[in-house]
């Protein structure tokens, strides 16, 4: 429908010219075509209201004035007839009137991207070449537009070379900002294919027409805004380009941060831009056509100058573009086309017979060699100005990019080739990468390609324990300060280091009118919830049911709270702590023991010929309670004679050694620990009404004494600072303070720092996961970095090792009970020598019994007569039978005998 709608157009526009100027007779027609070695060209552009059309206007003219200058002898010659068109319309009219009346041969242009399509299908129907170094649509097919030449980059080279320069800053999105005509629709469609092969994703796609309001414009750029990606591809002509890129400079989007990025269409044109909008893109990446540098290319930009002044001599260009270079090329390729195939005598255009009354695009006729110059086109090779000019099927080959930052007219920072990829340089001394590159806000930082909003980190404010978190305010400026803050600024190192940028944050306390914490830790974890804050940093306890609203990260501090209480000293004070090793009952029991070795060994050395168990009994008292520390003083001195006295003696031996052992340590752990014991340590106790207890204001210890160790809320009392702890707990809950104040280890530590010697900690550790952060799970790279920063702040590392010695409560003296088997081995080894050693003590019992069964029990007498006693056997070699109790005087004189002989 669009192609019916241009043709009614361009047959309305040409019945006007029609009727304006008359009907050209054919014998006209052949008088403007002049000599047969004459070769017409017709040329469609705006030059009255484009600069491009302009540029291309004086290079061709130049061309052929410079060609045919340096080729004096060729037979053919180019006729250039110029055309304004200023819209599509213009075009389609330009088009028809150069076939019909002025008879071309070939048409360069259209300029308008929106008439190509029209004017290729035109050129196929009249079978006359259409040529474009304009930037055409990219939807237009090469294969099924044979009479389509494009002279211009091509475009699906160009987005390669885009997508490199996007791996190259490993930018993995982007937003394509294009203009809205099939000019830019049928570029884009290159661009996301591209895109998608190399895993680049497109984020957003801002289509803006032509005809777009300022207003309209900066809509769409404040809707960018709001998006997290910060890479810009911009497609469109220079005149909307120019208008954006100001509007988007007047929005703060050519700032530190943006990168941008332009195709060759508008990198190729920046000389031809105002001054004031190329300095509004100051910082823009552009990829262009490469042109090497020449002799040739630099006595034609001066040529070109001089020819503009006299021509346009109010004309606000400065220099020449790449699509003047191209039209420059274009008209010495077909230059060499045209004398190539040299025009046959007849007329070039065949008419074929049709009716007066009937119009019809076969009524304009076709040229004999337009089949023919359009193929020597696609066989022309030549070096021109803008470099090596071969078409590959009907396409200028383009093998070179040069990537341009935009500072001034732009400065070449690399190039691209299909074979090397991006490099600084070309030739031999290929560099890989590219030269340094000012960003847009004059940054020499590369853009991140995204960007994270400033993150809003709330404080919890609090008059104690500065050494987590402190505030400070200087006028207007409030910094933070304090443990928590270097831990967390420690972990945005390592984040920034991972991600590959700086993670942007706010520290914002919370606090109320007065300057005073604003509620509880439980309500500044809901700011949260409440989107008021993204993040909190603090000392912030991770409690289960804290993470039904928000995330926390892994903890960064030591876990658990306990209970505070005052001390009694330092036990290196008492002067009777050599006592303190052993408890009341071992010391009885070693006591006891001593005894009872002592008299076992003075029973069996008594009767012998030891004389140190002789003598009176003051004497032998003194032996008795001497004795054992006789072994030790004189080892090398015979106490005792007998075998079983010698046993006896090892047995005490080893028993003391070890008990001298385990004494000595127990004295030097008392002696060299500073182990404070707490004045009061019993839980159950406290809940009487009598005890006050303490906890630290707005934290979740208070919460739990009340709901799940059941104390009353009346015995709770909170407090801010370490000294409020100190005071309360040295007045103590009769005079107005607190017994003992639970809190969490963290804040302990600190405060044994300050008061450890008059405080410590009693009963066991409730346990805590610890503080952690409200935000994404990060941890500290370095672990020596967090060994630094909790030593600045609490001179060691806050660990249950260290804390330890304080909160143990129990007793180190050693009891009997721990000795208990040592005991009970050296009673049976002693009760055992005892019994061997001295027989008499238990034959004597077994005398009386076997006396009592004898006199009571008849029966047995032959029993016992039929077995003589070894005393008897051993005393006296004769049997005799004892049969009446009136024997009983000589068994017993009997006995005592063998004693005495024993």
């Amino acid at each position: 429908m669009a192609n019916f709608v241009c043709i009614f157009f361009c047959f309305q526009h040409f019945f006007i010219l029609f009727h304006d100027t008359g009907a050209m007779p054919e014998s006209s027609a052949e008088t403007i075509r002049g000599s047969k070695s004459s070769v017409h060209i017709g040329a469609i552009f705006d030059t009255d209201n484009t600069l491009d059309g302009v540029i291309a206007e004086i290079s061709m003219n130049l061309a052929i004035s410079d060609f045919y200058a340096l080729h004096p002898n060729y037979q053919t010659r180019l006729h250039l007839r110029v055309t304004t068109a200023k819209d599509l319309v213009d075009t389609a009219g330009a088009a028809v009137d150069l076939l019909e009346n002025f008879q071309v041969d070939a048409i360069i242009g259209p300029q308008i991207s929106a008439a190509a399509p029209f004017l290729v299908e035109l050129g196929e129907k009249s079978q006359v070449p259409i040529i474009s170094f304009f930037e055409a649509s990219p939807t237009l097919s090469l294969i099924e537009s044979p009479y389509f030449i494009r002279v211009a980059e091509n475009d699906s080279v160009q987005v390669k070379a885009i997508s490199a320069v996007l791996q190259k800053f490993n930018w993995h999105e982007v937003v394509l900002v294009y203009e809205d005509t099939d000019y830019g629709t049928g570029f884009i469609s290159y661009l996301v294919d591209a895109l998608q092969e190399t895993n680049i994703r497109v984020a957003h796609m801002s289509a803006i027409p032509k005809s777009a309001e300022d207003f309209q414009i900066s809509k769409a750029l404040l809707k960018l805004m709001t998006m997290q990606t910060r890479v810009f591809i911009v497609y469109m002509n220079t005149a909307l380009a120019s208008r954006l890129f100001a509007l988007a400079d007047q929005n703060g989007m050519m700032s530190k941060g943006y990168a941008w990025i332009i195709t060759a269409g508008l990198s190729n044109s920046l000389n031809v831009l105002d001054s004031d909008v190329v300095d509004s893109m100051d910082g823009v990446l552009g990829v262009r056509s490469h042109v090497p540098k020449s002799k040739e290319l630099a006595s034609f930009d001066r040529r070109w100058k001089r020819e503009l002044h006299l021509m346009k001599p109010n004309s606000p260009l400065t220099g020449i573009n790449f699509s003047g270079l191209w039209a420059y090329d274009t008209i010495c390729a077909l230059a060499r086309a045209a004398e190539k195939i040299l025009p046959p005598t007849n007329p070039s255009f065949v008419k074929p017979n049709t009716s007066e009354s009937r119009i019809d695009f076969a009524s304009l006729g076709a040229p004999r060699i337009g089949s023919r110059l359009r193929d020597e086109l696609r066989n022309t090779r030549f070096k021109g100005l803008s470099g090596e000019f071969n078409l590959i099927n009907r396409q200028l080959e383009s093998s070179v990019f040069e990537i341009i930052n935009v500072i001034g007219n732009g400065r070449v920072v690399g190039y691209w080739t299909p074979e090397k990829g991006i490099s600084q340089n070309l030739g031999p001394n290929y560099k890989n990468g590219l030269k340094q590159i000012i960003w847009p806000g004059d940054s020499t930082t590369t853009p991140t390609g995204w960007a994270i909003p400033s993150l809003k980190i709330g404080v919890p404010v609090k008059l104690g324990f500065p050494e987590f978190v402190e505030q400070r305010k200087n006028g207007n400026k409030t910094t933070y300060t304090g443990f928590s803050i270097d831990v967390f600024s420690a972990v945005l190192e390592t984040l920034d280091k991972d991600l590959g940028f700086k993670v942007l944050h706010d520290f914002i306390g919370f606090e109320d009118e007065t300057g005073l914490m604003d509620g509880s830790y439980d309500d500044l974890l809901l700011q949260i919830k409440n989107k008021k804050f993204d993040a909190v940093v603090g000392d912030t306890t991770i409690v289960a049911n804290r993470t039904d609203y928000v995330d926390f990260t892994l903890p960064y501090s030591e876990s658990g709270w306990t209970m505070l209480v005052l001390a009694k000293g330092d036990n290196r004070k008492n002067m009777w702590i050599f006592l303190k090793p052993w408890t009341w009952d071992l010391w009885l029991t070693v006591g006891t023991s001593c005894i009872f070795i002592t008299i076992v060994i003075w029973v069996m050395e008594h009767n012998t010929e030891n004389t140190e168990f002789r003598g009176s009994y003051r004497r032998q008292l003194a032996m008795i309670l001497m004795f054992p520390f006789y072994a030790f003083v004189i080892p090398q001195r015979e106490l005792v004679v007998r075998d079983c006295s010698r046993f006896v003696l090892v047995v005490w031996l080893w028993l003391a050694f070890i008990l001298m052992q385990s004494y000595t340590a127990s004295l030097s752990s008392i002696l060299t620990v500073d182990k404070l014991e707490p004045t009061f340590d019993n839980l159950e106790r406290l809940r009487t009404k009598d005890h006050f207890i303490g906890f630290q204001r707005g934290c979740f210890v208070g919460n739990l004494l009340e709901k799940q160790f059941n104390f009353s809320r009346s015995q709770l009392k909170s407090y801010g600072t370490i000294q409020e702890y100190h005071e309360a707990l040295s007045n103590g809950s009769k005079n107005g303070g607190v017994t003992a104040i639970f809190d969490e280890i963290p804040y302990i530590r600190v405060f044994l720092k300050a008061y450890g010697s008059q405080y410590t900690t009693a009963g066991p550790i409730y346990r805590t996961v610890g503080f952690g952060f409200v935000c994404t799970y990060t941890t500290i790279e370095n672990e020596t970095k967090m060994d630094e920063i909790e030593k600045r702040y609490f001179g060691e590392k806050v660990t249950s090792a260290t804390l330890a010695p304080t909160i143990s409560t129990g007793s180190s003296s050693l009891r009997a009970f721990n000795f208990g088997g040592l005991f009970i081995i050296a009673g049976i080894a002693t009760l055992l020598a005892i019994a061997i050693s001295e027989r008499y003590i238990w034959q004597r019992p077994v005398a009386f019994i076997r006396q009592y069964l004898t006199s009571d029990h008849p029966a047995n007498r032959i029993e016992l007569a039929a077995q003589p006693t070894a005393e008897t056997d051993a005393g006296d070699h004769s049997p005799e039978v004892h049969q009446d109790s009136g024997n009983s005087g000589r068994i017993s004189g009997r006995i005592k005998e063998d004693i005495a002989v024993e």
